[in-house]
C-alpha cells in the first residue's frame, strides 16, 4: 500500500528524519526504502529493470537496524543492495558517483541528536536529490503502492569494504594538494570524531598527509559526548584538548563527516564559516574562478573570493541548491557556512574529509600558523535567531522589511537577504525548512550592530501579527 507519512516526519529536499521509535521506525524505514527502489527502477527503465543501490550508515545505536530495514525495502523491489556498513556520507556519495549504481541512502542524521535518525538519498550522479526529483519521489511513494519482486527476482545483498579507501585516495589525486609539502609540515593535528563515522577515514587521510594526529571521540558507538554540531560553541572542551595537546590545529566534525569545524592552535574555536573560505583560497589561488555558497554564508567568502580574482555567487540554501549552482556556473568551489566544502574535482557533495585536506594545504601555502592565517582576513560577527511566523504572510513580511530597512540590494531567491554594502553587513530573512518557524540571520563587522539588525527585523515581523 502506499506510503503514510507519520507526524513528526521531518520531510526536506535532502530526506527523511525523525525521532527514532516515534515516528521513525523499521517498518516505516522498510516501506521508503521500497518506494525509493521502485521510483529508481522505473526512472531506469521501468519494470524488469535492475540495478545496485549503495547503502552505508552513521555510527549511531539505531542505525544497523534501520540499515537492515533499507536493506530489506530495497531487495523487496527487485535492487541488489551493497552495503557499505560504517561510512561517511561523502564517502557513500563518491561510491555511487564513481559506480553504475541506481543511486544510494545513508542512515544518517547528520548533526541532529543521537536520538534521532534519518535517510539521506542519493542520485545516480552522486548527489542529493534535487527539489524536482525529491517531489517526484514523494508523489510516488504517497500514491503508489511499490511493485514487489516475485520469489525468484528478489534482489540481492553483498558488501563493499573499501568505498572508504577508495575516497582517501581520491583526495590523495586532488592537484590542489602538495603532499610532498603537506608530509614535510609534519602537523600536530587534533581531532574530534564525536563517536561517529569520522574514525571511518580521518585518521587514515590524516596519516596519509604525514600528520601526527592526538583524538579524541574515535569510539564509533553513537553515544555522542557533546551536541554533535560542530559549532563554536560545542567545541569547548575539544579546544582544552587541543591546546593541552600543543597541536598545530584542531578539526571537528558532525557524525556523517559532511562538515568541519575548527579550531586554531592557541585553542580558539574559529566558527564554520572560516572553513569554507580558507579552503577556496587553496582552489582559488591555483584556479581563480566562481566561489558558490548560499545566502546565510559570511561575506568572508566574498572577501576571499575577491582577494584571489574570484567572483562569488550565491544560491539558496541546501546542499543540493549549492550544487546545483556550481555546476551550472561551472565553479571550481563552493560550499556552506555550516563548515561544508565542496570541490567539484572531486564531486559535488560537502565534504569534511576533503575540507581537511584543504585546509591544512593552506597552512602550507601560507607558511603561518593558523591564527595568523585567519588574521588576513576582516572579522565579522553572525548572529541567529527565530520566530514564529505564519507563512502565509511572508510576501507582505519581505515587502515591510524592504520598505523599512533601506538595503543597497535584496535578494529573493531564497526569502529575502537585504545587504549594506559600505557598512559591510547583511540581513537573511528565510522560512526554515525543518521547523514551523522564520529564521533571521544578520553579520556585521560588529556584534551590536549585527544584533540591532535582527530586533529592527524581529520589530517589523512582530508588528504585522
Amino acid at each position: 500500500m502506499p506510503l503514510v507519512i507519520p507526524d513528526g516526519l521531518v520531510v526536506s529536499v535532502s530526506g527523511f528524519r525523525g525521532k527514532v521509535g516515534d515516528p521513525l521506525t523499521p517498518e516505516l524505514v522498510c516501506g521508503l526504502a521500497a518506494a525509493f527502489g521502485a521510483f529508481v527502477i522505473r526512472s531506469a527503465g521501468g519494470e524488469g529493470a535492475r540495478g545496485d543501490i549503495l547503502v552505508g550508515r552513521d555510527s549511531r545505536t539505531s542505525g544497523a537496524m534501520l540499515a537492515s530495514a533499507v536493506s530489506s525495502g530495497l531487495v523487496s523491489v527487485g535492487c541488489d543492495v551493497v552495503d557499505l556498513g560504517v561510512v561517511s556520507t561523502p564517502t557513500l556519495m563518491l561510491a555511487v558517483e564513481k559506480s553504475d549504481a541506481l543511486g544510494g541512502i545513508e542512515v544518517t542524521a547528520s548533526h541532529n541528536p543521537a536520538e534521532w535518525n534519518a535517510l539521506k538519498f542519493a542520485a545516480p550522479e552522486g548527489t542529493f536529490l534535487d527539489a524536482q526529483t525529491m517531489s517526484a519521489f514523494l508523489e510516488f511513494a504517497l500514491r503508489e503502492d511499490p511493485p514487489r519482486a516475485s520469489w525468484d527476482e528478489l534482489g540481492t545483498v553483498s558488501a563493499d569494504a573499501g568505498a572508504t579507501a577508495r575516497h582517501v585516495e581520491a583526495i590523495l589525486r586532488l592537484p590542489q594538494l602538495d603532499l610532498s609539502g603537506l608530509r614535510a609540515g609534519e602537523f600536530r593535528v587534533a581531532l574530534d570524531c564525536v563517536r561517529g563515522a569520522g574514525a571511518t577515514i580521518m585518521p587514515q587521510l590524516l596519516d596519509a598527509l604525514g600528520c601526527e594526529v592526538v583524538a579524541i571521540n574515535t569510539e564509533m558507538d553513537g553515544r555522542f559526548p557533546r551536541d554533535p554540531e560542530p559549532t563554536a560553541e560545542n567545541l569547548g572542551e575539544f579546544a582544552d584538548f587541543v591546546r593541552r595537546e600543543r597541536a598545530d590545529i584542531g578539526l571537528a566534525v558532525d557524525p556523517d563527516v559532511d562538515r568541519l569545524s575548527l579550531v586554531n592552535e592557541n585553542g580558539v574555536p574559529l566558527g564554520e564559516d572560516l572553513t569554507l573560505a580558507l579552503a577556496s583560497a587553496v582552489v582559488l589561488r591555483r584556479t581563480p574562478g566562481v566561489v558558490v555558497t548560499n545566502l546565510s554564508t559570511s561575506r568572508v567568502v566574498e572577501d576571499v573570493a575577491r582577494a584571489h580574482g574570484g567572483e562569488l555567487v550565491r544560491s539558496p540554501v541546501g546542499e543540493i541548491n549549492v550544487a546545483r549552482r556550481m555546476q551550472s556556473e561551472n565553479a571550481v568551489v563552493g560550499g556552506e557556512g555550516n563548515g561544508g566544502v565542496i570541490l567539484p574535482d572531486l564531486h559535488h557533495t560537502r565534504d569534511a574529509p576533503l575540507a581537511s585536506a584543504l585546509i591544512l594545504q593552506h597552512l602550507v601555502d601560507e607558511g603561518s600558523t593558523l591564527s595568523a592565517a585567519v588574521d588576513r582576513w576582516p572579522t565579522y560577527t553572525i548572529v541567529k535567531t527565530k520566530i514564529s511566523f505564519p507563512r502565509e504572510a511572508l510576501s507582505d513580511a519581505y515587502a515591510e522589511l524592504e520598505r523599512q530597512l533601506s538595503s543597497d540590494r535584496v535578494d529573493s531567491a531564497d526569502g529575502a537577504r537585504f545587504d549594506w554594502e559600505a557598512r559591510r553587513s547583511w540581513l537573511h530573512v528565510r522560512p526554515s525548512g525543518t521547523e514551523p518557524v522564520v529564521r533571521l540571520i544578520a553579520e556585521a563587522p560588529d556584534r551590536n550592530e549585527a544584533e540591532e539588525l535582527i530586533e529592527r527585523a524581529t520589530a517589523v515581523l512582530n508588528g504585522l501579527m
